[in-house]
Formats: C-alpha cells, sequence, structure tokens
C-alpha cells in the first residue's frame, strides 16, 4: 500500500515538474519575443527619425539656395537700376546721391528704423565754467536739451562712480524692451532678492518675499523711493538674472556713443571699481529717457500708490523727495524729472529735467556733493545763475 502511494506521489511531481519546465518555456518565448517588438519599434523610430533628417536637410538646402539665387537676382536688379539711374560718369542723377545705392540715399540725412539715434553735446563759445561758490559739488553740467548745447560745465569728463542715477538707464533698457500691456504683468519678488536689497544696504520700496507685484509697480519702485528690490524685480523680469540685464544696459551705452568712457556692473547703483561714467555721459543717458514716454512718465512722479497686494491691502505709497523738496525752490523755471543717488564714494549726485521760464529744456547733473539738501541747492544755483535770461 505505501509503495502504491509513492508511485503516485513520484508521479505528481513529475507531472509537476514538466508543467513547470513548460511555463519556463513559455515565460522565456514571451520574453524573446517582447525583445523583438521592441527592437523593431526602435529600429522603425529610428528610420522614421533619419527619414524626418534627411527631408529637413534637403529642404533647409534647397531653400538657402533659393534664397541665394533671390538675393542675386535683387541685388543684381539694383545693380541695374544704378546703371539706369547714372550719367556717363558714374554720378547719380537727380533721384541719387554719388556713391550711394538708391536704398541708401533714401536714408540719406535720416536715421534708419533700426539704428536709435546717438547723443552728443557740444560747447560754444557762449559755454563757461561753473565757478559758483554755491555750487558744492566736484562735477556738474548743464545742458540746452533742444540744441544739445553744453551751457555750463565743471569737471564733466571726469569718472564718478553714479550711484543710484544708474536707474535711470535701468528703467530706458527695461521700458525699450515692453509694451503698454506688460506693465499689468506680475512679478513674483523672490528671497534672493529681497536679500540681495537688505545685504547690501540698499534703499528699499519693501516688497516681501513671494509678493506678486506689476511691473509698472517695479518702474515707479525703482526710481522714486530708488528701491534696490524694484530695480532687480525688473531686471530680472526683463532679463532672467541681473547679469543678463547688465549685459543690455552696457550694450545701450554702446548704442549712445559713450561706451569708452561709461560702464555698468549692476542695475542698482553700487559702487564698484568698473562701474562708473561722467556727468556728461549721465546727461545723455537722460536725454535718451526722456524721449521714452514711459521713462519721463515715471521720472516725473512726485507720489505713486502700488497696487494692493495680500502682503500690502493698502498698497505701498512712495515719493520722489528730489522732486518734492526743490518743486518750491527758485530754479527760474519748472522741474520736471529727477533722479539722485548716494554711495560714500560718489556722496550725493543727481540728474534733473527742467524748464526755464521761456519754456526751453535743461538737463543738469551734479556729482559729489555733501548732502541731500546741498545737493539739491546745487541743482538751483546752477539753473538758476547759469540758464540764459529768457532762455
Amino acid at each position: 500500500m505505501d509503495s502504491y502511494f509513492e508511485e503516485i506521489e513520484e508521479e505528481d511531481e513529475s507531472e509537476y515538474l514538466a508543467r513547470y519546465e513548460r511555463r519556463q518555456r513559455m515565460r522565456q518565448e514571451r520574453q524573446r519575443r517582447l525583445i523583438r517588438q521592441r527592437m523593431v519599434k526602435r529600429t522603425l523610430y529610428l528610420g522614421v527619425f533619419a527619414v524626418v533628417i534627411i527631408m529637413g536637410t534637403i529642404v533647409a538646402v534647397r531653400f538657402g539656395s533659393g534664397r541665394q539665387k533671390e538675393d542675386d537676382w535683387q541685388q543684381q536688379l539694383r545693380t541695374v537700376k544704378d546703371v539706369e539711374l547714372t550719367d556717363g560718369d558714374g554720378a547719380l542723377l537727380a533721384d541719387g546721391v554719388h556713391g550711394v545705392s538708391t536704398d541708401e540715399a533714401d536714408n540719406a540725412g535720416g536715421e534708419s528704423d533700426a539704428q536709435k539715434p546717438v547723443y552728443r553735446f557740444a560747447s560754444t563759445a557762449d559755454t563757461v565754467g561753473i565757478y559758483s561758490e554755491e555750487v558744492i559739488s566736484t562735477n556738474a553740467i548743464l545742458v540746452d536739451e533742444s540744441t544739445d548745447t553744453i551751457i555750463a560745465s565743471k569737471g564733466a569728463d571726469e569718472r564718478i562712480c553714479p550711484a543710484s542715477m544708474t536707474k535711470v538707464l535701468t528703467v530706458l533698457v527695461a521700458a525699450e524692451q515692453i509694451t503698454e500691456d506688460d506693465l499689468d504683468d506680475t512679478f513674483t519678488m523672490t528671497l534672493e532678492i529681497t536679500d540681495y536689497a537688505y545685504v547690501n544696504d540698499c534703499s528699499s520700496v519693501g516688497f516681501m518675499d513671494g509678493e506678486k507685484v506689476t511691473v509698472r509697480d517695479l518702474f515707479y519702485g525703482t526710481i522714486l523711493p530708488s528701491g534696490g528690490d524694484a530695480a532687480l524685480g525688473l531686471a530680472t523680469y526683463i532679463a532672467g538674472s541681473q547679469e543678463a540685464f547688465v549685459e543690455m544696459m552696457n550694450a545701450r551705452l554702446e548704442e549712445l556713443g559713450i561706451g569708452e568712457s561709461a560702464h555698468f556692473t549692476n542695475c542698482i547703483g553700487l559702487y564698484d571699481e568698473e562701474h562708473y561714467c561722467t556727468v556728461y555721459d549721465m546727461a545723455v543717458i537722460m536725454k535718451a529717457a526722456m524721449q521714452n514716454e514711459l521713462c519721463r512718465e515715471v521720472l516725473s512722479a512726485r507720489t505713486y500708490t502700488t497696487v494692493p497686494t495680500v502682503d500690502h491691502p493698502d498698497g505701498i505709497t512712495i515719493s520722489n523727495w528730489f522732486l518734492r523738496k526743490i518743486e518750491d525752490k527758485d530754479t527760474g523755471g519748472e522741474m520736471l524729472c529727477g533722479k539722485t543717488g548716494y554711495v560714500v564714494q560718489s556722496r550725493n549726485c543727481a540728474v534733473s529735467y527742467g524748464t526755464s521760464a521761456g519754456g526751453t529744456p535743461y538737463i543738469c547733473v551734479t556729482a559729489g556733493s555733501t548732502s541731500s539738501w546741498r545737493c539739491i541747492y546745487d541743482h538751483v544755483e546752477i539753473y538758476d545763475r547759469y540758464v540764459p535770461a529768457g532762455g
């Protein structure tokens, strides 16, 4: 009886082992089949990708060849047109200028659409030095903005640290990169930005980490309270980082024709040996800013209240204290725009834009004054003393 059961157990075990081996073979076959399928798919994908690359290359080559042929054809047309317009001596007829193509002749005496204006201020026989004992600033310049002539100057070509006057260029570069609709866009302040302003002891609007503020608020915050947090936020919004934005600033200095004497390393005005310009350069920057509607609007604001946020339900009211302090002083005209600056190395400085009693616009820049009030009185004295009577 025992042997009978043993035989049955041996048969069951043999059958189990046989079934197990069959399952193993089936599993291995299924795995091999899956591997083959994957290989086929990969091959198909690679084939399709290769075909797309080849077709793209063929199209690009044909398009480039076609464009080259078209450019050559257009050049031939221009050459024929130039020949038709010239006399036997090679001089263009009345519609053109000798030695200049027709397209260039259309732009002669004017600026190209892509070319930004370069501002230069010239001394005249009437230009005087600023020797008044009432002007404490070590460097100063007064420019008639309507004629681009220097009325009076003092160390105008000496290198200075522009301090927060830098922010005039900051808002100019930013304003040239956006549209009106972008002003209502929002930017989220970061701990990196607020800490940067705090660690470097910058003036601040008071924006908080994580606070969502409008781009318009960043513009006003950069100028009115000279907010380092707003300036860095604006630079980050425009270019992604301060470093990238500074490259744009220096490129703009080159476009303005002052790249050899002006160079900036930050968008706030922090002291750096490589962050410098002259009061002449700052007058050029201010002139460019005055041609931009948004910059003119921001630089002329006396007070402004930011948009309410969770962190500031009533908004933040900010002021341009230079304009508010100088508006009741007698400059012989009206003070329209202004931006101050201060670092230990440059002392108090300011750039202003105002009109005389006769309506002539002037730009004044000073640096090296002994206090914020003294800086204001320097501007008052320069406008009052050096603006021509009836000018």
